[in-house]
């Protein structure tokens, strides 16, 4: 079917003023604007992207971290033997927990409480992320710190720790 089958108007020369215009279209590059400029800054603008992301990321993945390493510290504190290897349980069991999570063991562990019946003990860990971190080379900046406490209570009802249980085996801890 042509135009002309349809009821248009007829064209006169407006075809081949239209083949003329895309060949000179194929031919000529005026009027084209500039892109390849912009492919470089674009990839850059990608790569600044991920590594913001990757960051964000791996201040997350710290604080999940640190979060369960405290949790480890105050468990192994309470769950200790006796008071004098409470506190170096809690900072080994903190420093394998960040180990275990692929973190520097040697993180900073603050160990608050004593070792006495309904003692309640706080265990906070923190651990530096660097501010910029690329595969292979390592970290660059100040960094940020994340840290997490976790408290746990020392069993009321435990033998060998100090502190005096209630008549007929009760144990008040500060009215609980």
């Amino acid at each position: 079917m042509s135009a002309r089958s349809l009821g248009a108007p007829p064209l006169r020369g407006g075809v081949r003023r239209l083949r003329v215009g895309v060949r000179r279209l194929r031919e000529d590059d005026a009027g084209a604007v500039a892109g390849w400029e912009a492919l470089p800054f674009g990839f850059l603008v990608f790569i600044v992207g991920a590594l913001v992301a990757a960051n964000a990321w791996a201040v997350v993945d710290a604080k999940m971290a640190v979060t369960a390493a405290a949790r480890e510290g105050a468990r192994a504190f309470v769950e200790a033997g006796d008071a004098a290897s409470a506190r170096p349980a809690a900072v080994a069991a903190a420093g394998a927990a960040l180990a275990a999570h692929g973190r520097e063991p040697a993180g900073e562990v603050e160990v608050a409480g004593s070792f006495t019946r309904c003692a309640t003990v706080t265990v906070t860990v923190g651990h530096t992320v660097p501010a910029i971190a690329l595969p292979w080379v390592g970290g660059f900046g100040a960094g940020v710190t994340t840290r997490a406490s976790h408290a746990e209570v020392v069993d009321p009802l435990r033998s060998g720790v100090e502190g005096e249980a209630g008549s007929g085996g009760e144990v008040i801890c500060d009215g609980r």
